[in-house]
């Protein structure tokens, strides 16, 4: 088990530098990233001036080099310094971090949802196999996977908020702020989860161990819950991971919907306005925290089936 949890780290190492050199070339894959971050109506002497003073015409590995240990007043980003916002004259990280409660709360309300609603819903699918509850847990389950984001979220605004006036359309100042986002954000994954368990209870259900418990006489939502469950949530805890780690690296389509000041809306204007320091701390802070989670997850993984550290 050790010897796998210290490999998985340092797998994610290397993916956290994969992504730190992707980071660095963000800028540079859209030009000469002095013409693009000066002004248009700026002369060729102010744009060398300014190429000089960035180090823009330094080789590449010295720019990455400055990147990653600081240059000038910058620290560098492996001391969490991004330099300043060049539209709000503010620390980038800083930035990003005032806006990131947002998106905190949002990923939790949606995969709270999604779990909620996703369990109960595979499991009576699976046990009562072919029924009418079966056929309405796999229509509803098409219909979650099959409506866009940015559909689904109009569609909510349009019955709750216009037609009925019971739900505000954005913002982010009460708790009704944010039942139409989660809920735009969450019924993909509720989808998804739900045919995996499904699919996962079906493949347990016609195991050996459960006719055996079923033979001894145990009631039968003790053997779907405490034997069957167990060893088919394994995949399940997996993707509802993922599925986390995707939502925290901002619903970007549903908090540009709802107006939710998160990260990914953040980003989205930043990426408008060309402000390329907070568009790199928000993809550097959502790797790491994606990276986190993954790792996480694999470790539970191994923890609720400890074949796969041994193998």
């Amino acid at each position: 088990m050790r010897a796998y949890v210290i490999r998985r780290i340092l797998q994610s190492f290397i993916v956290l530098n994969v992504v730190l050199l992707v980071v660095f070339l963000m800028l540079h894959l859209t030009g000469d990233p002095a013409e693009v971050l000066m002004p248009e109506d700026s002369t060729l002497e102010d744009i060398e001036a300014f190429r000089k003073v960035m180090g823009f015409d330094q080789p590449l590995h010295i720019q990455y080099y400055r990147f990653l240990f600081g240059f000038g007043k910058s620290n560098g980003v492996l001391f969490a310094d991004f330099g300043y916002s060049y539209r709000h004259e503010l620390p980038a990280l800083g930035l990003v971090l005032e806006h990131f409660p947002a998106t905190i709360d949002l990923a939790l309300a949606a995969v709270l949802i999604s779990i909620v609603v996703a369990l109960p819903a595979g499991i009576l699918s699976a046990t009562f196999r072919n029924s009418w509850i079966d056929y309405l847990s796999s229509v509803g389950s098409m219909f979650g996977q099959s409506m866009p984001n940015f559909w689904l979220g109009l569609m909510f605004i349009l019955v709750f908020s216009v037609a009925l006036d019971i739900l505000p359309t954005s913002g982010y100042e009460g708790f009704e702020y944010i039942i139409l986002p989660a809920l735009t954000a969450g019924l993909y994954q509720t989808a998804r989860i739900t045919r995996l368990v499904r699919s996962g209870m079906l493949d347990v259900l016609g195991s050996d161990y459960i006719q055996t418990a079923r033979s001894k006489g145990i009631v039968e939502w003790q053997v779907v819950v405490r034997h069957a469950l167990k060893n088919a949530s394994i995949p399940v805890v997996t993707l509802i991971g993922l599925e986390l780690g995707v939502l925290l690296g901002g619903t970007v389509v549903t908090e540009t919907v709802f107006a939710w000041p998160g990260v990914g809306f953040l980003v989205v204007d930043a990426i408008n306005n060309q402000d390329y320091p907070v568009v790199q701390a928000a993809v550097t802070l959502l790797a790491v925290i994606f990276v986190g989670i993954n790792l996480f997850v694999d470790i539970l993984y191994a923890w609720l089936d400890p074949r796969i550290a041994y193998s």
